[in-house]
């Protein structure tokens, strides 16, 4: 839903790997008598368990290219084979075959995969990826897998008419954009061409008239929900489509916005249904017009093939690239899905342009949508009654997993501890708080809530892929007109050096021991995270303006606010302000003695970062400075007041993608860069990083970058807040649960050891 995802703040970065890490699931020891029929695992003969794992509701798109839901990708990923693995902090592994070890947290640990890939920089700037894969590899059926799997699977991700999750189409392979040419979808060519096209040269007057029908009923219901989502009756269209994110004219109607959505998606309906308030859009429109993205209309010529997509032998071929973009090693992380099972082995032949469907129709691929079946470690049984079930693969390349039976079964949040106790479901991942935490802590009996092992749960906490953080605009917290100046960075640096003193003490408020504070922007779980152990690292805002360290260790709680509110007087007066008597009598131009920060804590002061701005604010009075802490009731204000440029400071959050690339946030022509941070070496960095493979490489880049925008002082990184799995510690063998767990690399990644007690 957009309004969750605006209440996050949340940038998605360009990355398409589906992780096993995602999963959440869990394993039973049951033992007896074993029917022998398919999906009915009610029971298992001697030393055969079973796994349950918890879902919160399947939509049945089992498929490896069409499934969104994420209960459905969870689910059909154990069937699957991905043509590249990541390790724990999403790197890629590169060296599948042979494999290759990696430190994290102290400990080695290797990671393989089906395939090696290297990456050549060309002369002439293009890129090559050269991919040679195992020979030894079968889908779960018996059939080998070969390149010609991994070409057709590459076709259909290619397809115009595609409408899955995967963006693989969108991304600078030599000869993408003449295979798509030529061809467009029946609902993007009727939505261009507009309610009152008179041409039905390429489709009919009755499918025109069905498809504005749709939209003048179902779409303009979808926007009205939107606009009753924010619960203001006085709010126009134009306003609630600026807050969710779309510009409009004056006057707009609820017509306008959906039309304005469709544009947006290539009135792609199903990527559609990411803005929706509430109800799916599948559910406001005829299944037919619902079908329109998936019928191809031919337009003109096109390319026969993908000229960058080449095949070098049955088991290797080549991927070229018009350019390097380092994000795009992330895109080589698709499923590689049966040829034979999939599409029409009659259609494939290589050398003949044929690969496996016509171009334009999916249907033979769509067919298979409920049923899968892949390479992976679990083959699919059936689905019945909200539970998947699958059984170990026995022809898995890595060996078939220690429990044989795995299911997932619909699972209400609230059921999801109290199915652990039960015996209902044996893992399972709630939305982590205090009050899980308590509830489990009950569960085992015990008194404190921070103890995680107990005699029937145990939980095992992971970093949340993103953070909080509190941002601060250039444009309006400056001295002067230049927010680049050095007098603008200290006024900022003043305000951040005083709020981070207090971050500890309020993260742990809130959160106990499930979130941690950070001091980079940047969240933990990423490969290019500074960590303690590197060198140059430093805690946020903890040098003086002479470059001295604040803190000297051991101070208590009321020295080190001390002495961060003097080391805050010493930027004051750098950026020019009046300093008398230890404090602030008048301000520069263009700066002031009272700034507002905007926080979502529902008016109740229901937000991490509450008690630390009041305390700061409090602290900041001593001065001569007013910290005005604006709790917003309602969260459409609060990112709307950062998003149009108006707030001086706010609180939210950022979720991080598989790549680290920072041009959204911090360029200065990035889409999301509310900070307006402005500065050319920081650019220059950016585009360096895009422009390299090298990961060391390129953490160093984004380590300078990060140090740039502290120096800036517009973000002031506050918290990483933890996830969790919990285990039936009656049930499940921890012993076999993977180790150092985190959003890439979860229990499922460890599914060929994992095992019941």
């Amino acid at each position: 839903m957009r309004n969750a995802k605006k209440w996050l703040g949340v940038i998605l970065a360009a990355a398409m790997t589906v992780s096993l890490a995602a999963c959440g699931g869990g394993s039973t020891g049951q033992k007896g008598g074993d029917s022998g029929k398919s999906g009915d695992q009610s029971q298992a003969t001697e030393n055969e368990t079973r796994l349950v794992a918890c879902s919160t509701g399947f939509e049945q798109k089992f498929s490896p290219f069409f499934a969104q839901n994420v209960d459905d990708q969870r689910f059909v990923g154990l069937t699957q084979i991905l043509l590249m693995n990541v390790d724990r902090v999403s790197n890629p592994v590169l060296n599948g075959i042979e494999g290759e070890t990696r430190e994290y947290n102290g400990t080695e640990y290797t990671y393989t995969g089906p395939a090696d890939i290297v990456v050549t920089e060309n002369s002439d700037g293009t890129v090559t990826y050269d991919v040679k894969m195992r020979d030894d590899i079968k889908f779960s059926d018996g059939e080998p897998v070969t390149i010609d799997d991994v070409i057709f699977s590459l076709y259909v991700y290619a397809d115009p008419t595609y409408n899955g999750s995967t963006t693989l189409y969108s991304s600078p392979i030599k000869g993408m954009a003449e295979y798509r040419e030529g061809m467009s979808t029946l609902s993007a060519l009727i939505g261009a061409a507009g309610e009152d096209n008179t041409d039905f040269s390429l489709w009919t007057e009755e499918q025109q008239k069905a498809f504005w029908d749709a939209v003048n009923d179902g779409g303009v219901k979808f926007c009205e929900e939107i606009q009753a989502y924010f619960g203001d009756e006085s709010m126009s269209m134009k306003d609630a489509a600026a807050n969710w994110g779309f510009d409009l004219e004056d006057g707009a109607t609820a017509k306008d916005f959906f039309i304005a959505i469709g544009n947006q998606y290539g009135w792609n309906f199903s990527d559609m249904e990411k803005e929706t308030a509430g109800t799916a859009l599948a559910d406001l429109i005829p299944a037919d017009v619902y079908d329109y993205p998936t019928i191809g209309v031919s337009t003109g010529d096109s390319a026969a093939n993908i000229s960058g997509i080449v095949k070098t032998s049955d088991y290797s071929m080549t991927i070229t690239t018009t350019e390097l973009d380092a994000s795009f090693i992330y895109q080589l992380g698709f499923y590689v899905a049966p040829l034979h099972y999939y599409g029409d082995t009659s259609k494939y032949d290589y050398d003949n342009n044929k690969f496996g469907f016509d171009k334009g129709d999916l249907s033979t691929v769509r067919a298979k949508t409920t049923e899968p079946l892949g390479a992976g470690p679990y083959v699919y049984k059936s689905y019945s009654n909200g539970t998947g079930y699958l059984e170990s693969n026995p022809s898995y390349y890595e060996g078939a997993p220690a429990t044989r039976y795995l299911n997932f079964i619909d699972t209400q949040e609230a059921d999801k501890v109290p199915g652990i106790q039960t015996g209902t479901i044996d893992i399972a991942d709630p939305t982590y708080s205090t009050e899980i935490a308590s509830q489990i802590a009950e569960i085992n009996g015990l008194s404190d809530p921070n103890e995680f092992d107990g005699d029937i749960i145990t939980t095992k906490l992971i970093d949340f892929r993103g953070y909080g953080y509190i941002g601060i605009s250039a444009d309006n917290v400056k001295v002067g007109d230049d927010p680049a100046s050095e007098e603008s960075k200290a006024l900022r640096k003043a305000i951040g050096t005083v709020i981070a003193a207090y971050r500890d003490e309020a993260i742990d408020s809130y959160y106990g021991s499930t979130a941690s504070v950070i001091n980079y922007p940047i969240s933990n779980t990423s490969w290019a995270a500074p960590q303690v152990t590197d060198d140059g690292y430093q805690l946020a805002y903890s040098k003086d303006v002479d470059g001295n360290d604040i803190y000297q260790g051991g101070e208590t709680g009321d020295e080190k606010y001390d002495e961060a509110l003097q080391a805050a007087l010493g930027y004051f007066e750098k950026a020019g302000y009046t300093v008398e008597g230890g404090k602030l009598t008048a301000a520069p131009a263009g700066a002031k003695l009272e700034y507002q920060v905007n926080i979502g804590g529902g008016g109740t002061g229901d937000h991490p970062s509450f008690l630390l701005l009041k305390n700061a604010a409090d602290a900041f009075a001593k001065i001569g400075l007013t910290l005005t802490v604006n709790d917003l009731a309602n969260a459409s204000d609060l990112y709307s007041s950062y998003q149009t440029g108006v707030a001086e400071m706010w609180c939210a959050a950022w979720q991080s993608g598989s790549d680290p690339d920072m041009y959204q946030l911090y360029h200065s022509k990035g889409s999301t860069n509310y900070y307006k941070i402005n500065d050319e070496d920081l650019d220059d960095l950016i585009i360096t990083a895009r422009q390299s493979t090298d990961q060391n490489y390129r953490k160093g880049l984004y380590k300078a970058a990060m140090e740039i925008i502290m120096d800036w002082g517009v973000e002031i990184p506050i918290y990483q807040r933890s996830e969790a799995y919990v285990f039936s510690t009656e049930r499940v063998n921890l012993d076999t649960i993977p180790t150092d767990m985190t959003p890439y690399f979860g229990w499922a990644d460890g599914i060929k050891t994992l095992a019941a007690k």
